[in-house]
């Protein structure tokens, strides 16, 4: 017998020797509204047929979780990747962004005239029903095992070529699949045991894909909220990554091996630089325009992008002043508390409004002012000394989190103002049915960056990180589709490169810490990409504002 404690009610049980994790669950007696989806085995995450074999700490997991819901819509991927073979026999799902409260999904169908079907209401209809007859069906999800030569052969006679590489490239003896009814699919994390754990979706026609949603706990699912500026973004990498054959990180692994990492990191960061130099020709274009203002979430390259557009509105003939928003916070014991008792550092009223807007207009107005700075190691503000009035042909540059909330722009007239949104949209995909998260992607750009720079650990980034997410949330996210322009600051190589800083560091936590769940799941995920050095990074890569070595000053 062995010993397993709940962490969801405290108890402690004898259970026999490689008992399933869904028979612990039944034995405890614990009432969730919904079946559990997942649970952390001593801090680490494991599918729900996951045997016991020694004494373990247990936490069951539903929709209320991130790891919860990740696994809810890997699960619902594949019962829609295999409503789409069962109705279109040699179609192809892919998954292209998350957006819209929802994952869009673009689909290759061959119609009956030899075409590509177009996507109707009717069809999305169609899909949807089939997909609730699967899921009525209380279909198993089966985790098989199998040399990887035959593995991979499995998936090629399948037509997943970029399955088959992925798998193919990552040297292992024996690799798993999953398999739902007659359907093969690989996904990077586990799945639910079987369909019926699947108890409400949605499928809905958006735009020239489909959207598919999740419920939240409480059953409902949240509004659609209109995000064309983002899936636009995310559609111009794809179509970019696509053309240059670097669309996958089988494809980005392949072109590792066979010596072409330089020439990928100058292609990522040429088409970047070019990107800038557009926004800023599109920014001169607008003659009027005195006050651009950059905003996005934590870790998203925001102070080193203002830097390199500020390079590229010089050779357009402007004057740019950059202001980073963080130097109007309040003195940290006026800094709003959050529900947890903590300073809210994510909360617009961590600024100084008020200064904030009468620096503003009195800029605007001609006048001279006197620029704060912040002491971040006494939690204080202070007068820099630097004064700053606007001169002919001067533009200010404010960047900050904040930036896009109206609250910051409320004294600038709207001819006057242009606004930027940047984040790490991570378009390279793992497979055509597993994306990367944009918040993982951030989340380990911050944990190289926190301990290169601040001394913090990866536990201690990774504890602040649900609260940077909620704040994000509540602040940023709803401001974003304001935006004049997105720029995506991800680039195709970047994880290949961050995972040599990232995995030591995640490795370093503990089992017995709370945040070895996340450390283990971003370790395993980093795992997928071939490692390629930072040595050929140029000094002004947005990168390097995580790594150092930057040629910039910060």
């Amino acid at each position: 017998m062995i010993q397993i404690k709940c962490k969801n009610n405290g108890e402690t049980r004898s259970f026999e020797f490689g008992t399933m994790l869904t028979e612990i669950y039944d034995a405890f007696g614990l009432k969730f509204a919904h079946k559990p989806v997942c649970a952390l085995v001593n801090n680490r995450l494991e599918g729900l047929r996951f045997r016991v074999f020694g004494a373990k700490t247990v936490e069951f997991l539903d929709l209320d979780s991130a790891p919860g819901r990740k696994v809810y819509m890997r699960s619902l991927t594949f019962v829609l990747y295999k409503a789409v073979r069962d109705l279109y026999p040699g179609g192809k799902l892919m998954v292209e962004a998350p957006v819209s409260k929802g994952y869009f999904f673009k689909l290759a169908l061959p119609a009956s005239d030899g075409n590509a079907a177009t996507v109707t209401l009717e069809l999305v209809q169609q899909l949807k029903q089939r997909m609730e007859e699967i899921i009525a069906g209380h279909v198993s999800y089966h985790r098989l095992e199998g040399p990887t030569e035959e593995v991979v052969k499995l998936f090629r006679d399948n037509g997943l070529e970029k399955k088959a590489k992925l798998i193919e490239g990552l040297g292992n003896l024996y690799s798993h699949y999953y398999k739902l009814d007659d359907t093969i699919d690989y996904y990077y994390g586990p799945l639910v045991p079987s369909t019926d754990y699947l108890w409400s979706f949605d499928l809905v026609k958006y735009y020239d894909g489909v959207l598919l949603r999740i419920p939240q706990e409480d059953g409902r699912f949240p509004e659609i909220v209109k995000q064309e500026k983002m899936l636009n973004a995310f559609a111009l990498d794809h179509q970019l990554l696509d053309h240059i054959g670097v669309s996958t990180v089988g494809q980005l692994n392949e072109l590792t091996r066979n010596g072409f990492a330089t020439e990928t990191i100058m292609v990522a960061e040429a088409l970047q630089e070019k990107r800038i130099s557009q926004i800023a020709e599109q920014i001169a274009a607008r003659k009027r325009v005195k006050v651009i203002l950059v905003a996005g979430p934590s870790s998203s390259g925001k102070t080193t992008f203002s830097k390199r557009l500020c390079v590229q509105l010089m050779t357009c003939g402007m004057k740019p002043r950059l202001i980073s928003l963080d130097d109007y916070f309040v003195d940290r014991e006026k800094t709003p508390i959050d529900e947890n008792g903590e300073y809210d550092y994510e909360s617009i009223y961590s600024l100084n409004l008020d200064l904030y807007n009468q620096h503003i207009k009195q800029l605007l107005n001609g006048e001279e002012v006197e620029l704060p700075t912040y002491n971040f190691a006494m939690g204080k503000s202070m007068m820099s000394g630097k004064r700053l009035r606007l001169d002919d042909n001067m533009v200010l540059l404010l960047e900050g989190i904040h930036g896009l909330n109206p609250l910051m722009s409320e004294p600038i007239p709207e001819d006057e103002k242009f606004r930027i949104y940047i984040s790490a949209l991570t378009a390279i995909k793992l497979d055509d049915h597993n994306y990367i998260p944009t918040t993982d992607s951030r989340l380990i750009r911050r944990i190289v960056r926190d301990n290169q720079f601040r001394g913090a650990s990866a536990i201690d980034t990774i504890a602040r990180w649900p609260s940077v997410r909620r704040g994000e949330d509540k602040w940023i996210f709803p401001f974003q589709e304001n935006a004049d322009v997105m720029f995506n600051s991800a680039l195709i190589y970047e994880l290949a490169v961050l995972r040599n800083y990232a995995l030591p560091l995640l490795e370093s936590v503990y089992e017995s810490r709370p945040e070895h769940g996340m450390a283990n799941a971003l370790s395993r995920f980093l795992s997928f990409f071939e490692p390629i050095s930072d040595k050929a990074l140029p000094p002004t890569s947005l990168l390097r504002e995580f790594l150092g070595g930057s040629s910039f000053k910060y």
